[in-house]
């Protein structure tokens, strides 16, 4: 939220913060300052296109040149910000880098010349903080938050689709499946106008029909779209909604729209719109995936946000600056854990009532562990999927657990905590952590402390959760000294909890060092 003058002076001081995204057509940067309130105002927005993508999709890798232009921007970037003297900056890259062979080679470079750290994030990141930026777009928007809403991505690499319900993230889902993708795998540069869009219109129709297997399209009465593309469609044919971040785009002229863009070749495109030609060449497959997806809703018409995933950049620097947190991303992770766990075939009630307790006695050794309020996170989301190994096989389900898990992308984590997430779902049961684990021990130390400490946990509260405790909130843990003692109310005949737990609490002792006793 961009703060008033007057609110500027109440507000404590600013910091100012950079976030970088190094896409398939161009290297974007925004400068804001930060305001201990939580409260972001932009200074700059800056972009220089490259043509990334290109090179990775038809060649599998970024050429030589490519590699020496996207360092003379960033190092271009690097002066601007010293300028604002920025204190902290976030450089992440998508589908140009994330499906190139060579990219450990491209960001040794970079940071080599420029000193920058560029994270290269998952489709499941990517659309976790596109969709952070949305919500808060359409927070007073009555029609997004009611019935069942979709929210389109249309980018170089890859198209990410979210449904939200009642306003609350209940799936969402990453294609490898972008406009200029689509353009180099298909090879339509040199079809005429009319031929290049009847194959992109049968490639894209193919695509979306699988997606109708998965997500409930039908059933989506709002249609939001994100994406410069889109942006175009809305300056052209949309009109203002009450929210200045909101345009609106009538489902019949976004149609006039396309037909139009399909009797013109890219060159044409940028003339007759005064666009680049880099963004003239991606205009048509972008807007077909729009329309192609808008025409399986039930939606009047195309909500457009002028929002982008470098805004969900900016508020998560915000949240960190502030320490505040996004308690309506949390729950979406949930929500995202519970249907992949339903997915999966696990018996969702043991799931919950496992994370109920896990995170019960999370909360009581916080002085114990020292870990904080995303590890409490990643252990409930561990302790819902801890079973879907059952999927494959019953016999060491918990190997299967970790290879489903490891192998998925899961809405709002990192790929890395999504490791950690899959590696304290494979230790609830049977061995703990050994030298032998190659997995396990490639990670670096840090993480294997996080996972020890929390699978410990976990191994406790699925113990528990095996007998006649149907809530959570029945146990109660007591520490003092170097006992853990457990309290159940309203059990009786705890002979089943007491076994599970003996069976399962030589890692709580040797994480924690505290013997586990029940109390009547």
């Amino acid at each position: 939220m961009i703060p008033s003058e007057e609110s500027k002076e109440t507000t404590g001081r600013a910091h100012p913060v950079a976030v970088i995204d190094i896409g398939t057509n161009a290297i974007r940067m925004v400068i804001a300052q930060v305001f201990e309130d939580g409260q972001i105002e932009v200074l700059e927005r800056v972009q220089r296109p490259i043509r990334l993508g290109k090179d990775t999709f038809s060649r599998g890798r970024i050429g030589a040149q490519c590699m020496r232009s996207a360092v003379e921007i960033l190092r271009n970037y690097q002066k601007i910000m010293e300028t604002y003297g920025v204190e902290k900056v976030r450089a992440v890259a998508t589908s140009s880098l994330r499906d190139a062979a060579n990219a450990d080679n491209v960001l040794d470079r970079i940071f080599l010349a420029c000193r920058l750290s560029v994270e290269v994030i998952s489709i499941a990141e990517e659309g976790r903080l596109t969709v952070a930026a949305v919500r808060e777009a359409v927070e007073a928007f009555p029609e997004v938050n009611q019935g069942k809403t979709l929210i389109v991505d249309v980018g170089g690499g890859s198209t990410i689709l979210t449904i939200l319900e009642e306003g609350e993230i209940v799936n969402s889902v990453g294609w490898r499946l972008g406009s200029v993708r689509l353009l180099e795998t298909l090879g339509l540069q040199s079809e005429p106008p009319e031929r290049a869009a009847q194959v992109l219109e049968q490639h894209i129709r193919s695509q979306v029909a699988m997606a109708k297997r998965t997500l409930p399209l039908a059933a989506c009465d709002t249609f939001v779209a994100v994406g410069g593309d889109v942006r175009f469609a809305a300056r052209v044919v949309g009109y203002p909604s009450r929210s200045e971040k909101l345009f609106i785009v009538e489902k019949e002229q976004f149609q006039k729209l396309i037909r139009r863009c399909q009797r013109y070749r890219p060159e044409e495109l940028a003339r007759q719109y005064n666009l680049p030609l880099t963004e003239a060449e991606t205009l048509l497959p972008a807007l077909l995936t729009y329309w192609e997806l808008l025409c399986h809703t039930s939606a009047p018409h195309v909500i457009v946000s002028q929002v982008s995933m470098r805004d969900g950049l900016l508020l998560e620097l915000a949240r960190q600056t502030t320490g505040k947190e996004d308690t309506a991303l949390q729950e979406g992770i949930i929500h995202a854990a519970l249907a992949m766990a339903q997915r999966y075939g696990a018996d969702l009630e043991h799931a919950q009532i496992t994370a109920d307790i896990a995170v019960r006695l999370f909360d009581t050794l916080t002085t114990d562990h020292g870990l904080g309020s995303r590890e409490r996170l990643l252990l409930r989301v561990a302790a819902i999927l801890h079973e879907v190994g059952g999927y494959i096989n019953l016999s060491a389900h918990h190997k299967h657990s970790y290879y489903i898990i490891a192998h998925s992308e899961i809405f709002g984590l990192t790929r890395g905590e999504t490791q950690l997430v899959a590696h304290v779902a494979r230790y609830h049961r049977r061995s703990s952590p050994k030298v032998s684990h190659l997995d396990y021990m490639a990670l670096p130390r840090e993480s294997r402390v996080i996972i020890n400490k929390l699978a410990a946990i976990l191994r406790v509260a699925d113990a528990l959760a095996r007998g006649r405790i149907r809530q959570a909130e029945q146990v109660e843990f007591h520490h003092e000294g170097d006992e853990l003692s457990i309290v159940v109310h309203g059990a009786e005949n705890l002979v089943l909890e007491k076994k599970s737990v003996a069976a399962k609490s030589d890692m709580f002792e040797d994480v924690y060092g505290m013997k586990i006793r029940f109390e009547q």
